[in-house]
C-alpha cells in the first residue's frame, strides 16, 4: 500500500505538465483485465484527438511487459506489478519501465448460476484449486464434482490469485486453463460444476459471484481494503512518457475523463 500511495501521489505532478501536441500512433498491449479500460479510454481519446491512432490488444500481463521490454509496444497493460526479473531484463536492454496505477480491481470467484454455494473462505478456495476438495458437497454445495477453471501462467490475474489465495502453491494440473477473463466467464457459464475467478469488471448475469471470507467484492470493499483479493491495475511506459504517450496517460488519469471510463468498464476509479 505504501508503494501504491507513492505511485498515485507522484502522478499528481503529471497534471502540472503540458503534453506536446503530436500526431501519431500508439500501441497498447497486455492484460485482458485492463483491456476493457484501455479500449474505452482509447476510443474516447481518439474522438477528441482524431490525428492519433491507438491499437489496443490483450494477451496477458506478462506478454504486455515483454512487449515493452522488446520495444514492440508503447504502453504495457498489467494487472500486477512488474517482477524484479522483468525489471532487471528491461534495464539490461536499456529500457526503464515506469508504472502508473490507473484503477483498482478485485478478483471475484464465480460459479454457475445454478450452484447453491454463496461463500468460500480463502482456505476453501485454496483447497479447491490445489485439487484437495473435489466435490461441491464438501463446501456446502450440491453433490457434483468440481471443475476448476484457472488462468494461464502469463496472466497477472493468475499471479495475484497465486499470491493472495494459493500462498505460492501451484494450481493442480487438472485445472482447465483459460487465456482471458472472458474465456473464464464463458467456461463457467456453460458448466454447472465449474468454478473460476475473474476481474470485477467481467462479472455479469451469466455467472454467480461468490463472497470471499464472507465479504463481497465491490468498489467499496476494494478501496477500504476489506476484500481479501484486491489489487491495483497498471499501465507501464518505457521511461517517463512523452508526446502522445504522455497525453494518453494524462487522459487515463484525469478524474473527469479517463477515470469515468474506468467506472463504466466496471472497475474502481482511483478517486
Amino acid at each position: 500500500m505504501k508503494r501504491m500511495c507513492f505511485i498515485v501521489l507522484a502522478l499528481a505532478s503529471m497534471f502540472l505538465m503540458v503534453g506536446i501536441v503530436h500526431a501519431g500512433n500508439l500501441n497498447i498491449n497486455g492484460s485482458t483485465t485492463v483491456l476493457p479500460i484501455a479500449q474505452k479510454v482509447a476510443e474516447a481519446y481518439m474522438k477528441e484527438n482524431p490525428d492519433v491512432k491507438i491499437s489496443v490488444s490483450g494477451g496477458g500481463s506478462g506478454n504486455g511487459i515483454k512487449s515493452l521490454i522488446d520495444g514492440t509496444t508503447d504502453i504495457a497493460d498489467s494487472s500486477r506489478f512488474i517482477k524484479d526479473a522483468e525489471a532487471k531484463l528491461a534495464v539490461e536492454k536499456g529500457r526503464y519501465p515506469v508504472p502508473f496505477a490507473v484503477a483498482y480491481d478485485c478478483i471475484v470467484p464465480v460459479v454457475h448460476p445454478s450452484n447453491s454455494v454463496k461463500n468460500l473462505t480463502l482456505d476453501q478456495l485454496k483447497a479447491i484449486y490445489m485439487g484437495k476438495v473435489k466435490n461441491w458437497k464438501e463446501v456446502g454445495g450440491p453433490d457434483l464434482k468440481i471443475v476448476v477453471v484457472s488462468r494461464d501462467t502469463s496472466s497477472g490475474t493468475y499471479e495475484v490469485w497465486e499470491s493472495k489465495v494459493m500462498n505460492k502453491e501451484r494450481v493442480y494440473p487438472g485445472a482447465l486453463l483459460q487465456a482471458s477473463n472472458g474465456a473464464v466467464v464463458q467456461a463457467v457459464s456453460k458448466n454447472k460444476n465449474a468454478i473460476g475467478y475473474i476481474g470485477l469488471g467481467y462479472v455479469d448475469k451469466s455467472v454467480k459471484p461468490l463472497t470471499a471470507n464472507g465479504i463481497q467484492g465491490s468498489a467499496k470493499t476494494t478501496l477500504d481494503g476489506s476484500y481479501p483479493i484486491s489489487r491495483a491495475l497498471y499501465m507501464f511506459t518505457n521511461g517517463w512518457p512523452k508526446e502522445d504517450t504522455l497525453n494518453f496517460i494524462n487522459y487515463v488519469l484525469h478524474p473527469q475523463k479517463g477515470q469515468q471510463y474506468v467506472e463504466e468498464a466496471g472497475f474502481v476509479p482511483l478517486y
